[in-house]
């Protein structure tokens, strides 16, 4: 078997998506990654992007002889396929995200893989009433009211704790981000998800700012974001750091608001309080018979803040932008 910090054999689910736009081509410049093995549903050439270390195999988390396959002789298994805007019936969401993982880390711990990096998110905390101002790693997961994404991400991580009691000898690393942005998120369903997708595409496509200073109404709603380049490189430090095994937080420094947003899209944000806001969130969330894209608006219901000092302490991690820049990079530079 390869030196655990040298010559390693990387296999990477869903290497064509925004987190993986951010790892891979860390990993194709490092020197201690010999080889990528990339699984995807769809066909990629991998020469086109320069990943010259990657070889990619066609095949779907739900199948375990493709895993099988690709995790052949892997040191460390990263899984970042997830299905995240519920457009998609739920049975192939679940399917894809709950019994997908499941069949991902099995395949890593049958594979004699060292290293499970998963891409889990805050989510996983839920937007509960009783939920600290910052969220540390202490905090326990939790599933969301509605919200299929942040149920999903709280069942996977208990799943793969109880997994984890028959794998001891496979590490289980845990990234835990907020909204990832960047100008190369894949599509707008990777920036604001489900009901928020039309806004994505007009705030992440040309052009991007309005052409008069419009007045808009900003509630006081505040939220984290997280450069993709930023979470692949806390992914990178997963695969191939020292740190512990564990769940970290990742976020960009600083904490953004609606009229953040509205001013860097050229709008005159009004400001009005948060509460409101909030209180619609809730009371919609609460609404029978939502369609899973629907759900997204549980994520408006509370603000959900974490503190991200575990990842810079034990991983060595470093956020390159803070907030604003990330999110000013995704607006300019998309």
């Amino acid at each position: 078997m390869a030196d655990p910090e040298t010559d390693l054999t990387v296999a990477v689910t869903g290497p064509t998506g925004t987190f993986g736009a951010g790892l891979v081509p860390l990993l194709q410049a490092d020197d201690r990654v010999a080889r990528i093995v990339g699984i995807a549903r769809r066909p990629f050439d991998p020469a086109a992007r320069g990943w010259t270390k990657m070889v990619y195999r066609r095949g779907d988390v739900r199948d375990p002889g493709a895993l099988r396959e690709a995790f052949a002789g892997a040191d460390v298994v990263v899984h970042l396929a997830f299905l995240i805007t519920g457009n998609a019936p739920r049975d192939t969401i679940r399917a894809v995200n709950v019994d997908g993982t499941l069949e991902v880390f099995r395949a890593a711990a049958a594979a004699g893989a060292r290293r499970f990096v998963y891409a889990s998110s805050v989510a996983a905390y839920g937007w509960h009433r009783d939920n600290p101002d910052r969220i540390d790693e202490d905090w326990p997961v939790r599933p969301a009211a509605r919200l299929f994404y942040g149920r999903e991400k709280a069942e996977i991580e208990r799943l793969l704790d109880a997994e984890a009691a028959t794998s001891p000898g496979l590490a289980q690393y845990r990234l835990r981000p907020p909204l990832v942005v960047g100008p190369d998120a894949v599509g707008a369903k990777d920036v604001l998800p489900g009901p928020l997708a039309p806004l994505g595409r007009w705030l992440f496509g040309r052009p991007r700012r309005l052409p008069v200073p419009l007045p808009v109404l900003a509630p006081g709603l505040r939220f984290q974001v997280v450069h993709h380049d930023d979470v692949g490189r806390a992914l990178q430090l997963c695969v191939v750091g020292a740190g512990p095994a564990g769940a970290y937080n990742v976020a960009g420094d600083g904490v953004l608001t609606a009229a953040d947003l509205l001013r860097e899209v050229g709008a005159t944000p009004v400001p009005v309080p948060a509460a409101p806001a909030e209180l619609a969130a809730r009371a919609v969330s609460r609404l029978p018979l939502l369609p899973p894209a629907a759900e997204w608006v549980e994520a408006l219901s509370r603000p959900l803040l974490v503190d991200t000092a575990k990842a810079k302490m034990q991983l060595g991690w470093r956020p390159r932008y803070t907030a604003w820049e990330a999110l000013r990079s995704t607006l300019r530079d998309g």
